[in-house]
């Protein structure tokens, strides 16, 4: 994504820390168990206010865009767009993180500089591995195929690497592919299509993504283009295949990028079609597009799959993670010690039929299982606009709530609100409306809405994502951190994620309506470990 570059902003950062000790193993003694929970729920000594616990950020300057990781020797080598030199400095190049889990995340510094081969900083795109040394630099070469950006013109250069991801040369014929006069022409996302024996690229180039072919990485030939007006200009493409519902008889095409929703009253986010690919051209169903995440602060999302897994187990689910950040307050937010907010948990996602049509349907990564800590529930009870009784109190900012809301029919209520408090006031809602069947998450009492005068007032906006009421019940699975909030509804069926910046103060949570009763069927808490 270039957003940053064209509006002469700087992009990316520095790193979180490696893996610390993850909760659950075995020690001697209570005073033992006491020690290990402390190591790994507290947070590190010196975190500001509003560093996470459980997310990606830099260690300082900035981050953007996400890269999607790919897996070498049972390694995860992840990328995203880093800026050492802001806010004095444009420019990013890609930082480089691994990992065994996609929890715990080990910093390797920065793996390509930018400004280093004279054709500008290093932008979005995407490395594979290339198993048949089919770019002629080595079996199981990394190839990494960018966008480089010079006095406002955009290339695509390739970059390769032969130490496993942790280096990279610039390839000597740099660019790969010269912009043919065209303002928007980058992010390019690279897959290998085993069914027609190539490569292909998808481009985001305005408001058409442009579809390549190629079979050594380095030739690239124009294939088709599919284009999507309305969402204004379209960035970080992707493309992949998921089995609907399971079914490898239905074997679907998605095509994904992420776009402006506002002509929809939505804002920026994660836009996809289903439909069909033949080697040479994407076909759309003919379906409206969808949004993979209904929040304010998911965007320039990767999907990625597990090449350990079998065939069907990679096209019944694979994984993504988004930036967490929207480019109408991404400079104007609160943290000190670094900007550009955060990258979301890694989540699985897989395709599913939902209200007669194909969806993505996400939930946290399993291994996101790792990080909790004991489980704390509440029974049944009847809750009021005063409240539902006293419900576990957060240790921290950081932590797992799975809420079943319920209207049976002695109840006269309509909304219900989780309300996420620090210091004495509610920095975040996140609720459920059975008479539109609608979930929502407003932030405009956090410290962000009402401590920054010049904060977008795009920032204080409700978010809704609409998800009807199974046999009358909804269930929400919320993970908090630090500055930032992902609602998980009805299974997964929608998301919302948004970056939330408490004010200081004694966390809490709080169960009311807006009017009415309505039933907390049921209610658990559970504390998430620190990888910092």
């Amino acid at each position: 994504m270039v957003a940053a570059a064209a509006a002469a902003v700087l992009v990316a950062v520095a790193l979180i820390p490696a893996a610390g000790p993850r909760p659950g193993a075995q020690s001697q003694g209570a005073q033992g168990q006491a020690e290990q929970a402390h190591s790994a729920f507290d947070r590190p000594e010196g975190a500001s206010e509003f560093r996470p616990s459980y997310h990606i950020t830099p260690g300082k300057n900035w981050m953007n865009d996400p890269q999607r990781p790919i897996l070498l020797d049972g390694v995860w080598h992840y990328y995203y767009l880093y800026n050492a030199g802001y806010p004095t400095e444009n420019g990013t190049e890609w930082y480089h993180l691994t990992s065994t889990d996609l929890v715990h995340w080990k910093d390797e510094g920065v793996a390509i500089a930018k400004y280093k081969n004279g054709l500008g900083d290093i932008e979005t795109g995407s490395a594979v591995v290339d198993h048949d040394n089919s770019a002629g630099f080595g079996k199981g070469a990394v190839i990494a195929v960018m966008t480089q950006q010079d006095q406002g013109i955009q290339r695509q250069s390739l970059f390769y690497s032969t130490d496993n991801g942790h280096s990279f040369t610039a390839y000597a014929q740099n660019p790969v592919m010269e912009n043919p006069g065209e303002p928007n022409w980058r992010d390019p996302k690279i897959i290998r299509d085993d069914a027609h024996g190539q490569w292909v690229m998808a481009l985001a180039e305005g408001e058409k993504i442009g579809m390549y072919t190629s079979q050594d990485l380095k030739n690239w030939r124009y294939a088709s283009g599919v284009e999507r007006t309305g969402l204004g200009a379209l960035e970080c493409p992707d493309l992949f295949q998921l089995d609907l519902d399971g079914d490898p008889s239905k074997r679907t095409w998605v095509l994904a990028a992420s776009a402006n929703g506002s002509e929809e009253g939505f804002t920026t986010g994660v836009a996809y079609w289903t439909g069909e690919w033949d080697g040479t051209r994407f076909t759309p169903s003919g379906e409206p597009h969808q949004w993979l995440d209904a929040g304010s602060d998911f965007y320039a999302a990767v999907t990625w799959d597990d090449p350990r897994l079998t065939e069907g187990q990679r096209m019944a689910s694979r994984h993504a993670i988004g930036w967490m950040n929207n480019w109408a307050y991404a400079r104007q937010l609160p943290t000190r010690d670094w900007h550009g907010g955060a990258d979301s948990m890694v989540r699985d996602i897989r395709l599913q039929t939902i209200a007669g049509k194909p969806t993505l349907v996400s939930n946290p990564s399993a291994a996101m299982k790792s990080l909790e800590g004991t489980v704390a529930t509440t029974g049944q009870r009847r809750v009021t606009q005063d409240g539902a009784g006293q419900l576990p109190v957060p240790e921290g900012g950081a932590y797992r709530l799975d809420v079943t809301l319920e209207r049976t029919a002695d109840d006269d209520g309509s909304e219900a609100r989780i309300e996420l408090g620090s210091g004495g006031g509610t920095f975040a809602t996140v609720g459920y409306d059975f008479a539109d069947e609608s979930a929502f998450i407003t932030r405009d009492a956090d410290a962000a809405a009402t401590g920054k005068a010049e904060l977008s007032p795009e920032y204080g906006a409700s978010r809704r994502a609409v998800s009807p009421a199974r046999d009358g019940k909804v269930e929400l699975s919320i993970f908090v951190d630090y500055s930032s909030v992902e609602v998980f509804i009805n299974g997964g069926e929608k998301t919302m994620t948004s970056l939330v910046f408490p004010t200081p103060g004694t966390p809490s949570i709080k169960a009311v309506t807006a009017g009415g009763t309505l039933t907390l069927k049921s209610f658990s808490y559970r504390r998430l470990a620190s990888t910092q």
